[in-house]
């Protein structure tokens, strides 16, 4: 799944309001983790993907990873509307299209989300309104992020997330990450992850502390 947080979004979707643009962008991660759980077998893999975002608000995207954890490739569709109101509290709606074209059976399933940020802390929760497979219909997944500069270029953000799986009774589990990014101007920004989930008595996901490097280039 797409690995760009619901702080940073809403960062770039805000001041895309005031100037409307596109964007595509290409990148690599040595482990694709999403919310704390592999979805490549701990491999690496290539990513990629295009975003608008309009001078209203509203932002539009598309992107792709290959996917070991299910089989072929991802393909993430989303859209969001964002503002920010008067005394300066920013705030997001939107949706994602979470589609796996080569697994069988289908695991295709939608997320509609919100988000407040007051300036460095974002809110946020994601639902899942449909889903192929009844494991992720119903399900709930909320996290608290802030990130801060720390010099010129380099910046580290946290993020805790707890996913609470409703419908079938799985093992719901709480994880935490931590984000240095190094930018590097022209040639783009690379980011080191560390990664600890705890599973919450399911033994069905790692909760072996997880290091991985990601690198991504935007045009």
């Amino acid at each position: 799944m797409k690995k760009t947080t619901l702080a940073l979004a809403m960062g770039l979707m805000i001041s895309g309001a005031a100037n409307a643009a596109v964007e595509a962008n290409i990148g690599a991660t040595s482990n694709d983790m999403w919310r704390g759980v592999t979805q490549n077998l701990d491999d690496a893999t290539l990513q990629g993907g295009v975003d608008y975002s309009g001078e209203d608000g509203f932002s539009l995207g598309a992107w792709a990873s290959e996917t070991k954890s299910y089989s072929g490739y991802e393909l993430d569709i989303y859209g969001a509307y964002s503002a920010e109101t008067s005394n300066g509290v920013g705030y997001s709606v939107g949706f994602t299209q979470y589609l796996y074209p080569d697994t069988k059976p289908d695991q295709d399933f939608l997320e509609v989300n919100g988000s407040v940020t007051l300036g460095p802390v974002t809110a946020a929760i994601a639902h899942t309104i449909s889903a192929d497979s009844s494991a992720v219909e119903g399900d709930n997944y909320y996290s608290l992020s802030t990130g801060t500069d720390i010099q010129e270029g380099l910046s580290l953000e946290g993020t805790l997330g707890y996913y609470d799986f409703d419908a079938n009774g799985a093992g719901s589990y709480t994880h935490a990450q931590l984000d240095l990014t190094k930018s590097l101007g022209d040639y783009g920004d690379i980011t080191a992850s560390v990664s600890k989930l705890s599973n919450d008595g399911s033994s069905y996901i790692d909760e072996d502390t997880t290091f991985f490097v990601s690198y991504i280039k935007t045009f």
